[in-house]
């Protein structure tokens, strides 16, 4: 009993921490403009980190309206980051990926729907098995709108959680970085990694199972 209560005491006081953390950074976050990236040919770009770029890619190009996922960095306070200088977690970046997507085919709001249902949504610093600030969760809004899209979806979800909150921090767009070449299309590319079985496709295959109306495959 006395140990149970322990480590409720200390999962409490972590959330409690994590959180005190999240708003102060979230309110340094509120001094930056956003950069709003235009479109072009018809075509928008959202940017989402959640984990390992490599999971992410695949689950956004699977998804109807999307025409292409970049692996990159962003959320940062250093310029041309590196796969190796964002492991060290001293960077500020996160693994990000860019969506480019057409808005007369799937919404931003569809894509952050996409986004919730795809990861542990109260995992702090990572997704599964990878851990690190380099994996935290963050959505990037680039205007107001978008902004108030990310609101309100995380405060439905939250009102459902009871203790638990949601993990990811909303950051203002400011700039991507685009990784290197190798971790474009990694899942594709390396369908017998064993990372990509064990976890990227898994966690792939899940997100399917929850927003199957969204799949490219499932459109006529």
């Amino acid at each position: 009993m006395v140990i149970g209560l322990l480590v409720c005491t200390f999962t409490l006081s972590c959330q409690n921490t994590f959180e005190k953390n999240k708003a102060e950074e979230n309110e340094k976050q509120t001094q930056i403009k956003a950069v709003e990236v235009p479109g072009q040919n018809g075509f928008k770009k959202a940017y989402f980190a959640s984990g390992c770029f490599w999971c992410v890619e695949a689950i956004y190009e699977s998804v109807y309206g999307v025409e292409e996922a970049i692996s990159g960095y962003s959320g940062g306070h250093t310029k041309n980051p590196t796969y190796e200088s964002t492991n060290t977690g001293t960077t500020g970046h996160a693994e990000t990926v860019e969506v480019i997507y057409n808005p007369k085919k799937v919404s931003f709001s569809t894509l952050v729907d996409v986004y919730f249902a795809s990861q542990n949504i109260t995992q702090v610093n990572g997704q599964g098995p990878d851990i690190g600030s380099q994996y935290r969760s963050i959505i990037f809004y680039q205007n107001a709108i978008e902004k108030q899209i990310i609101d309100s979806k995380i405060k439905a979800i939250n009102d459902t959680l009871g203790n638990k909150k949601v993990a990811a921090q909303v950051f203002p767009f400011e700039k991507f970085w685009i990784a290197e070449a190798y971790h474009q299309n990694y899942e594709a590319n390396n369908p017998t990694h064993p990372y990509i079985l064990n976890v990227s496709i898994p966690r792939l295959n899940r997100f399917k199972e929850k927003m199957p109306n969204t799949l490219k495959e499932n459109q006529k």
